[in-house]
């Protein structure tokens, strides 16, 4: 997907997102629900307009800061290398945004459904294509396992990279199979993810010591 198209699209999903909150807010309550625990339950609310604005704004925002990362990395030639999936991430991204404002609407308008295990799918979705991503990002200051080690050393980076890719795709199916065991589901979503962090971090600190001393 070129560049311009996926941000065009990305815009879009933002002009989108707005739009639902324009349509939906007459029919909103005057304290949504904006937050759910680990269990899937709302236990947060704020007002209807700050509710119905927060999730679309917010993308706007991350949207031009993840559109304006290529350009100012020092390493924008690395980029290139992979800017097609980076900015189909960006779309993929974006979509995620959209998805949880429409379950926020949803919820607010009376269905009950419970909110961790229906925003899995979309998390496993992200997660997945993020392990695919790791597997063609090249060494950058701002997309990656971004440790001291990995970009201090090019060998280091794309050795912890190769093995990011596959557990971030395994993270992506574990999340999508929460789906199945709403118990265990907050579970299945955030434990693979912070688990393969901590495991590359430590893997980028022994490698880097492996090839350097």
């Amino acid at each position: 997907m070129k560049g311009r198209k996926s941000y065009f699209i990305a815009l879009a999903l933002v002009v989108v997102s707005f739009g639902l909150s324009a349509y939906f807010y007459p029919r909103m309550p005057g304290q949504m629900a904006t937050h759910w625990n680990a269990s899937g339950a709302a236990d947060g609310t704020m007002p209807k307009l700050w509710g119905l604005l927060l999730l679309p704004t917010l993308t706007a925002g991350l949207l031009v800061l993840l559109a304006a990362l290529p350009r100012i990395d020092p390493l924008r030639e690395n980029v290139a290398a992979f800017r097609e999936y980076y900015d189909l991430f960006v779309v993929l991204f974006v979509a995620f945004m959209l998805y949880v404002h429409l379950l926020t609407i949803l919820w607010n308008l009376g269905y009950r459904f419970n909110f961790t295990t229906v925003l899995a799918p979309a998390m496993g979705v992200l997660f997945y294509f993020i392990g695919a991503l790791m597997n063609r990002v090249e060494r950058n200051w701002f997309v990656g396992i971004k440790t001291p080690w990995t970009l201090s050393n090019d060998d280091v980076w794309k050795k912890t990279h190769t093995r990011a890719g596959p557990l971030f795709k395994l993270a992506g199916v574990l999340a999508v199979l929460a789906v199945f065991v709403p118990q265990y589901a907050i579970y299945l979503m955030v434990g693979p993810v912070l688990l393969a962090s901590v495991y590359l971090t430590v893997y980028s600190y022994v490698e880097y010591r492996r090839v350097t001393i």
